[in-house]
C-alpha cells in the first residue's frame, strides 16, 4: 500500500513535491549527511533534514496532520517507543525491510526498525583492570568494583534501556538490587556523557565505565581525545544467560506522511548493503543488515556475542526501569 512503481513517479504532475520526503532526526546531521547524498545521487529524491534535539513526538503531535514529517531518525529504543505511543507513526509492512534487518532489532507491529546498532559496554583502564577481570553485567554490581566505576546519569536513555535489559532477563526485584549495587560501586556521582567516562579512567579517578561503543571511535578521531582513548580496553560483558546488550538508531514513518512512497523508498535504502556500509565506516557502529562488513576500526574491537534478547521486550521494561533508578536514588 506504501509502494508507488517508478512509472507512476515519473508521470506524476507535482514531480518536485513528489520527489522530495522531510526527515526529522535526532542524529546530528553531519553524521547522516553521507547517507543523504549518496541515496540523492541514486535516486535523485531530495530529503530535507531538520535536526529535533528534543521535544521531537511533543512536536509531532503539535503539528498533527500538517506536519511535513516523512520520517523520524532517533538514536535510542526509548526515543521510537515514545513516538510509538504518542501516537504519531504508521506501520510500514515491507518485504526489503523484513528481510534485511533481523527480527529482534524491529517493532513486532511494524511501527520502528533498527538501522544500526551499538553495544553498551565496558570501557576498562589498561593498567588497572586485569585482563578477564569483567566479565558479566551482573558482576558489575559485585563488591570487588566498589569506588571503581563511573557512568553517566542512570535516567539517562542508554542506562535505562541496559537496566531494562536487566529487567527483562531477571525480573524487577534483581534488577532493583543489581542497581542498588552499581550505584554503591561508584567512584563518583553519575556526571556527563560516555566520552566524559573515558576521560575519568585516564585521570585515574576510576577504573572502570559503561558506555557505547561507537564513542571511542569518535574519540580517536579527535587528537586531543587520542591519548584518554588510547588508555582504556573495550569490553564486551554479557547476561549470565545472553548476551552483549545491543541498542540502536531507528527510523519510523509519521503517521502524517506525505510523501509516503519516497519515505519507504528512503527506508529500505537505509537498510540496503550501500547504506550499512556508509553507517558502518561514518559512525562506527554495527550494521544491522546480516552479512555487511563492520569498518576496520569496529572490528579491530573484537568479536562478541549480541544478546538475543528483542528490544520491543526491552523497550517495554522502560517505565520499570526508570522507576528503579529513581527508587535506589541512582543519581544521588
Amino acid at each position: 500500500m506504501l509502494r508507488l512503481t517508478t512509472l507512476a513517479l515519473l508521470a506524476c504532475t507535482t514531480p518536485v513535491l513528489a520527489q522530495e520526503i522531510n526527515v526529522y532526526s535526532h542524529r546530528q546531521p553531519e553524521l547522516i549527511q553521507p547517507l543523504v547524498d549518496a541515496f540523492t545521487a541514486e535516486t535523485g529524491i531530495k530529503v530535507n533534514v531538520a535536526f529535533v534535539d528534543k521535544g521531537m513526538a511533543e512536536r509531532l503531535v503539535a503539528e498533527g496532520d500538517r506536519s511535513p514529517a516523512d520520517l523520524v531518525l532517533t538514536v535510542d529504543i526509548a526515543r521510537l517507543m515514545q513516538i510509538v505511543e504518542a501516537g504519531v507513526t504508521q506501520p510500514v509492512q515491507s518485504d526489503v525491510l523484513e528481510a534485511n534487518i533481523p527480527e529482534t532489532l524491529r517493532d513486532p507491529g511494524d511501527q520502528w526498525f533498527g538501522l544500526t546498532a551499538r553495544a553498551r559496554i565496558v570501557y576498562a583502564s589498561k593498567d588497572r583492570v586485569a585482563p578477564g577481570e569483567v566479565t558479566t553485567y551482573e558482576d558489575l554490581a559485585s563488591d570487588k568494583w566498589k569506588g571503581r566505576l563511573c557512568t553517566r546519569s542512570g535516567l539517562h536513555d542508554y542506562n535505562v534501556a541496559l537496566l531494562g535489559a536487566v529487567i527483562a532477563h531477571h525480573g524487577e526485584e534483581t534488577a532493583t538490587a543489581w542497581a542498588e549495587g552499581l550505584k554503591a560501586n561508584l567512584a563518583r556521582k553519575p556526571d556527563g556523557g560516555d566520552r566524559d567516562q573515558v576521560k575519568a579512567i585516564a585521570a585515574g579517578e576510576c577504573d572502570i565505565a559503561l558506555g557505547n561503543t561507537y564513542y571511542m571511535g569518535q574519540m580517536l578521531a579527535d587528537p586531543e581525545q587520542v591519548p584518554a582513548a588510547e588508555s582504556v580496553n573495550i569490553i564486551f560483558p554479557t547476561f549470565e544467560n545472553g548476551g552483549t546488550h545491543l541498542n540502536i538508531s531507528g527510523v519510523a514513518m509519521t503517521k502524517s506522511a506525505p510523501n509516503q512512497e519516497n519515505a519507504l523508498r528512503f527506508m529500505e535504502w537505509l537498510s540496503s548493503d550501500a547504506a550499512q556500509k556508509i553507517y558502518a565506516e561514518t559512525n562506527h557502529e554495527y550494521p544491522v543488515k546480516p552479512g555487511v562488513e563492520r569498518s576496520a576500526l569496529v572490528a579491530s574491537w573484537g568479536e562478541f556475542t549480541p544478546d538475543t534478547l528483542p528490544l520491543s521486550d526491552i523497550a517495554a521494561q522502560r517505565p520499570a526501569a526508570v522507576k528503579i533508578m529513581e527508587t535506589v536514588n541512582f543519581d544521588g
